[in-house]
């Protein structure tokens, strides 16, 4: 077990009428009226429920979806419930009750729920998970957000913080933990990783989030089919350091947006990317090589180099190695021996349904890259992996796919999806001369159509799920997806 400095600021609490309700004592929801908005199938919905009825709230749960779909979490509530307080759940399903609202104490609000929504106007407060835990939360916190990579690297600082401290580490938000459900169990001993995304920082009060580490991932077009422009959504972004003061760090890319962050944070900025940073950051050394990070920054003084990645680290492709770096680099802000970080970082192994090996069959790898729901990110499986057959396409989010089209002409197949983004990318496709197989409009066929693009393939080729689009058309979600996809390919290889 390594010992890790600490220092914390004070944390801000809610303005106006959400005051009387997220300041409370978490022990005290007896009584209070709370409205869920949002049971879903990703935790955030569930783990709210479960924390105010742990502490006495009378709960109403409101969702759009039926009681077939919401069962695993319905079950779940139900079987919560029953052991702390038996006080029953009050369910309105397939639709919500303007009334129910309006006479609710607070609304705990779902992250997919758009702010204008009319229900929202009538409550007498809004919060979310996010909102509740940040309120009571009495641990180190650091903040990871981005377009892409922002799970990865949240899960690279929690697996180091954890061989650091030997536990009293804890991960949450968009990774579908709500943060809720481990927050009776902290104290300012711990320490606690957020992957939050544009959403969720979006809906939260202003100086209610202030990280000791906001670290910014790559950012790319993403959500425009809410947002509108780049503008708007990168703005919730920024939420992440808003708060902050010098005492805290920001870590943030060297591209165009990154050197906005970090040219109004109020905490310490930290640069990564490809090049050696003018000042404090790091950077990737040429032809493959490990990550530097370049002093003043944790142990190393001004100029000080000290390598925290290795040069093959175990997640493969260059996008996931820049984002150990960040990962690398808030560690080392947060008091860690570079070569501790170095040693951890070279073993982590990356996570599920993010660009995620999971099986081999006669020398041809697998891998499920589900979560890759923008072009550019799916552009960056494909150049990981070299030429393996692509299995890509799924809805559109407004965005556009010629970075990944252009990408996919390394491949040595394409296996579509069918869906909304497909069709786009079908006419890309066709522009460039690029053969593809589908759009199938189920994953068995598309299955079938990956055994016919590896009957002859040689040993090491690589197929991958990476489809730079959600997955409404034909999945849950992309979890769902990629659960799926490994079932499937199992089930077909045998």
């Amino acid at each position: 077990m390594m010992p890790i400095s600490r220092t914390r600021k004070g944390r801000s609490r809610h303005d106006g009428i959400c005051i009387k309700v997220a300041s409370v004592d978490r022990c005290r929801y007896s009584g209070i009226k709370a409205l869920i908005m949002g049971l879903g199938l990703h935790g955030g919905g569930l783990g709210a429920a479960c924390f105010l009825a742990r502490h006495g709230a009378e709960l109403t749960v409101t969702d759009l979806r039926g009681e077939e779909m919401l069962r695993p979490s319905i079950e779940t509530l139900n079987d919560f419930v029953a052991s702390v307080n038996g006080k029953p759940v009050r369910y309105v399903l397939e639709r919500h009750d303007l009334r129910d609202f309006a006479e609710a104490d607070f609304v705990v609000k779902n992250p997919g729920v758009r702010p204008d929504s009319p229900f929202l106007k009538a409550a007498r407060c809004v919060e979310t998970d996010i909102s509740l835990f940040l309120a009571h939360n009495p641990s180190r916190l650091i903040a990871v957000t981005g377009s892409k990579g922002k799970s990865f690297t949240a899960s690279a600082i929690h697996f180091v913080l954890e061989k650091a401290s030997g536990g009293r580490v804890f991960l949450g938000g968009n990774i579908t933990v709500s943060p809720l459900n481990f927050l009776d169990e902290l104290t300012a001993a711990c320490d606690v990783v957020l992957e939050l995304s544009s959403w969720q920082l979006g809906d939260l009060p202003h100086g209610l989030l202030k990280p000791r580490s906001a670290v910014m991932t790559a950012i790319m077009s993403d959500h425009l089919d809410r947002y509108g422009t780049m503008d708007a959504y990168v703005a919730d972004k920024r939420v992440i350091y808003q708060a902050q003061d010098g005492g805290d760090a920001t870590i943030a890319g060297d591209d165009a947006w990154g050197k906005s962050f970090l040219s109004e944070t109020p905490g310490r900025p930290y640069s990564y990317g490809k090049k050696k940073p003018a000042g404090a950051g790091a950077f990737v050394c040429k032809d493959g090589g490990p990550c530097l990070a370049v002093g003043p920054i944790g142990g190393l003084g001004p100029g000080e180099t000290a390598r925290i990645v290795p040069a093959a680290p175990g997640a493969p492709g260059l996008h996931q190695k820049v984002n150990l770096m960040a990962a690398g680099l808030a560690l080392l802000d947060l008091g860690l021996p570079a070569p501790f970080i170095d040693d951890c970082i070279g073993r982590f192994p990356g996570i599920e349904h993010r660009l995620e090996f999971f099986y081999e069959n006669d020398g041809i790898r697998f891998y499920n890259d589900t979560a890759a729901t923008i072009p550019e990110a799916a552009a960056a499986a494909v150049h990981a992996l070299g030429s393996p057959v692509v299995v890509t396409g799924g809805t559109d989010k407004n965005l556009d796919f010629s970075s990944l089209a252009d990408s996919l002409a390394a491949a040595r197949a394409v296996v579509l999806l069918s869906g909304t983004g497909s069709a786009k990318l079908v006419r890309l496709l066709e522009a460039r001369s690029i053969l593809y197989s589908g759009p199938w409009d189920s994953l068995d066929r598309a299955v079938e159509a990956v055994r016919t693009a590896v009957a002859s393939a040689p040993d090491g080729t690589s197929v991958v799920l990476s489809p730079g689009c959600t997955s409404f058309e034909m999945f849950l979600n992309e979890f769902d997806r990629g659960l799926k996809w490994k079932a499937a390919v199992k089930a077909s290889f045998r």
